[in-house]
């Protein structure tokens, strides 16, 4: 996706924002790790382009990404949910969101952060990558755990070299870069 993604992204209402200023970026906070990998979620079958328009309320849905709070959604939340216009209201993904939470609380109480967890395994190739996900996760096929992964640096291929990002997204050390300058 990213030589086409650097061409088209730029400008545009939605993917220049978050191309610019997010994708391939690293980031720390559960809360924003979360919120990329359910949206990665929510992506799966549809456009980025729909996901990103939707961002602000599956936010609102999804009680700011808070995993203690979304972990303790239960019937009366997913039916709220599948009544909301305003995200995709697919109930196997719902229930992934929900059920990662619960996950990532198990995450959280064994390597203190899902960054934490996400950085004692790596590096690792895609491959190694969709097995551990699947592994410990809802709903994480190839593509969801790839774009994933290159959306916060843990994957090389978010940007082309020749793109004016790529250069400010090195300099935030992603994690595909600093295990490549270890070597």
């Amino acid at each position: 996706m990213s030589a086409k993604y650097c061409r088209a992204a730029p400008g545009h209402e939605f993917h220049g924002p978050y191309h610019d200023g997010e994708y391939g970026f690293p980031a720390r906070d559960d809360a924003v790790l979360f919120e990329r990998l359910a949206l990665e979620i929510n992506q799966a079958g549809l456009s980025w382009l729909t996901v990103l328009k939707k961002r602000a309320a599956f936010a609102r849905a999804f009680a700011a990404y808070d995993i203690d709070k979304v972990a303790r959604f239960g019937a009366r939340d997913i039916r709220r949910l599948l009544n909301d216009a305003a995200i995709i209201r697919n109930r196997l993904k719902i229930d992934a969101v929900i059920e990662n939470a619960k996950r990532l609380k198990a995450i959280r109480a064994s390597h203190g952060s899902f960054a934490h967890w996400l950085d004692a395994h790596h590096p690792r190739s895609k491959a190694a990558w969709v097995k551990l996900f699947k592994e410990n996760f809802r709903f994480t096929g190839g593509e969801i755990v790839g774009e994933f992964l290159m959306s916060l640096g843990y994957l090389p291929g978010a940007h082309v070299a020749n793109c004016p990002v790529y250069d400010r997204v090195l300099r935030h050390k992603p994690a595909w870069y600093a295990a490549r300058e270890m070597k």
